[in-house]
């Protein structure tokens, strides 16, 4: 990929008419660092994210070696990738097939499961192998995120201490809880809350349990949404794991996804049509914006052009993708000057999570080209020494 300054160097030198994923795996780094150094166990980056091999190679470079992997293809493609990853497939719904090959050709040992049925799916297409390591997918409560994902997956109450004891009688290796707190959590007592609820059903089942995985949802800075300190959630998270009724070499596991990279990568777009306070662009909601579109979060924007400087006072406008759905439109109002013209550029910031892995070909639509961007960011969840240590290292 081509290397630029800023946004604006890559709109002055490109004039693209297509969107551009300006890319900074600089601050890929600089949060996987962060997380290696500040997380009180290991670090399972969830591939979902963000599966770009720019993003995987960086989170490699800097010592990331565990992945959370949700499909036969995820596997795949890390295994092809990196000799010696350590796999865990934590979709807790899988078919037989993936289950499978997952176990026998790619040496996946480690599975999340919800149901009864599921773990006597995940034992028939591994041939009853008793060298599996299983997670019990709890349900716990997602009141403090803004995306709850507590409705599709999750065990709880007798049927979760049922389970924890069938699957601890089938293998000899490691049993784990695992739960999902839901994605942008803004609490950091959350994790603790969920905590205390594993460590109730922990006790009624009368297991030993070897790994704790708390999952993901730790949150980054969109615009108007002030997350608590990063270090505030490391801190209770490792307070909270001394007092579980766990072994004493119990691991303590995370899935990280949006919060490793949301960071590190812009959505430059163009404008192609202004039609009174509606402003048409070359991506939306089957693109890289589908955060923006479905999810509604405020990214923070900038408004550039090449020729001279936007004018006038800013002011709310509609935005609008290329396709013909008439449901291709961000739900919030942006602000932006109010001479905003054809060709001018619009660039999204934050999207590194969830922007160039949603995107579809819908209409003929989806084309993206991406670079890299050698700037920092416009905020960032992690403090200014570690942004001078990593900038100084990438």
């Amino acid at each position: 990929m081509n290397h630029f300054n800023n946004a604006f160097d890559i709109v002055a030198k490109l004039r693209p008419d297509v969107p551009v994923a300006a890319n900074r795996p600089h601050i890929v780094k600089r949060a996987a660092k962060w997380f290696l150094r500040n997380f009180a166990g290991d670090i399972l980056y969830a591939v979902k994210a963000n599966p770009s091999l720019w993003v995987l190679d960086t989170l490699w470079e800097a010592g990331v070696r565990n992945f959370d992997v949700a499909s036969l293809n995820e596997i795949q493609l890390i295994y092809n990738r990196f000799k010696g990853a350590n796999l865990a497939f934590m979709h807790p719904v899988k078919n037989r097939n993936s289950i499978a090959r997952a176990y026998h050709e790619f040496g996946v040992r480690t599975f999340s499961l919800d149901s009864m049925a599921e773990l006597e799916k995940i034992r028939e297409a591994t041939g009853y192998a008793n060298d599996l390591n299983l997670l019990i997918r709890l349900s716990v409560s997602n009141t403090s995120s803004s995306i709850s994902l507590d409705g599709k997956f999750g065990i709880k109450g007798d049927e979760a201490i049922e389970l924890l004891r069938a699957a601890r009688a089938v293998t000899r290796e490691d049993l784990g809880i695992c739960f999902h707190v839901g994605s942008q959590c803004m609490d950091p007592h959350a994790y603790v809350r969920a905590m205390d609820a594993a460590k109730s059903l922990i006790i009624q089942a009368g297991v030993v349990i070897d790994i704790l995985d708390i999952g993901g949802g730790f949150p980054v800075n969109y615009r108007g949404i002030n997350p608590p300190d990063m270090k505030q959630y490391m801190s209770l998270i490792a307070q909270k794991f001394e007092s579980m009724p766990v072994t004493e070499n119990c691991s303590l596991w995370c899935e990280p996804g949006r919060a490793l990279v949301a960071e590190a990568t812009s959505i430059i777009t163009r404008v192609e049509l202004v039609k009174g306070d509606m402003v048409y662009l070359n991506d939306g909601a089957y693109g890289n914006l589908f955060d923006a579109t479905h999810v509604q979060w405020p990214f923070e924007t900038k408004h550039i052009r090449v020729e001279d400087k936007p004018q006038g006072k800013m002011r709310p406008f509609k935005l609008y993708g290329p396709t013909c759905d008439s449901i291709d439109a961000l739900q919030t109002e942006y602000y932006l000057h109010e001479d905003v013209k054809e060709g001018d550029y619009i660039e999204f910031m934050m999207l590194g999570a969830y922007g160039v892995a949603m995107t579809t070909g819908f209409n003929g639509f989806g084309e993206t080209l991406e670079v890299i961007s050698n700037d920092l960011p416009h905020i960032s969840m992690f403090d200014e020494a570690d942004k001078i240590i990593l900038t100084t290292e990438a």
